[in-house]
């Protein structure tokens, strides 16, 4: 199977359209350097570099013998992302996901180390309800901590996030310095990208087919589609 990556930590962004798209797909994981914040003992693997035997949790809302099922492809970094969810979602998640008509699934797509850090902040508090409640709150703030100072400003908004969440510090930077839960998320990223051909963010797979970044109304009359083709 041939990996999607980047030849850089850094993916190179293209903006427009409603979407990010991806000059590759995702951070090679190849590197002995994960950019994982303030940890640098924890970046050097002594040169094994393999992604560890991680287990990823699907974070999935909604009813698992929902008729439709969304997947959506979302980095942490993207305005358009953090759009969707302040615009779009809790609409959603009202009128469909919480009905039972929707299973929604939400798969980190990683443009960029602070991306990377954004997403072990999400997932640091283990149970589904607090992932996509973290993520809310990442997305309504990604304008102010995206522009923090540098890395440790970065770091150090993301850590503010995660303790508004109740995580205490301790289990943070055990989070934030996990670099076997990073390279096989990244792992687990790359291969869903490339079985979905995601090229760009948000992409959501809706019962098998890809779409791109829609408004309310549309969304809303292509689950009411699939919902009436599942009856």
């Amino acid at each position: 199977m041939t990996r999607i990556i980047l030849p850089a930590a850094l993916a190179a962004v293209l903006v427009g359209g409603g979407f990010w798209a991806l000059s590759g797909a995702g951070v090679d994981t190849s590197a002995r350097e994960i950019a994982l914040p303030g940890a640098a003992s924890a970046q050097d693997d002594g040169g094994n570099a393999e992604a560890a035997d991680v287990e990823v949790q699907e974070m999935t809302l909604g009813a698992e013998d929902a008729p439709v099922e969304v997947i959506e492809y979302a980095s942490f970094t993207c305005p358009h992302c953090a759009s969707f969810h302040e615009t779009v979602f809790d609409q959603l998640k009202e009128n469909y996901i919480d009905t039972g008509k929707v299973s929604f699934t939400y798969r980190e797509v990683y443009f960029d180390k602070y991306g990377m850090w954004a997403s072990l902040i999400a997932r640091c508090g283990g149970d589904t309800d607090r992932f996509f409640g973290i993520t809310d709150m990442i997305y309504s703030t990604q304008d102010s901590w995206v522009r923090a100072d540098g890395e440790a400003g970065i770091a150090e908004e993301l850590r503010k996030i995660g303790r508004l969440a109740g995580i205490d510090n301790t289990e943070l930077e055990s989070c934030l310095t996990d670099g076997d839960k990073l390279r096989g998320l990244v792992e687990w990223y790359q291969a869903n990208a490339e079985a979905d051909d995601v090229t760009a963010t948000p992409t959501f797979i809706i019962d098998g087919e890809k779409h791109s970044n829609m408004n309310y109304a549309d969304f809303s009359a292509l689950l009411d589609e699939k919902l009436d083709a599942a009856e």
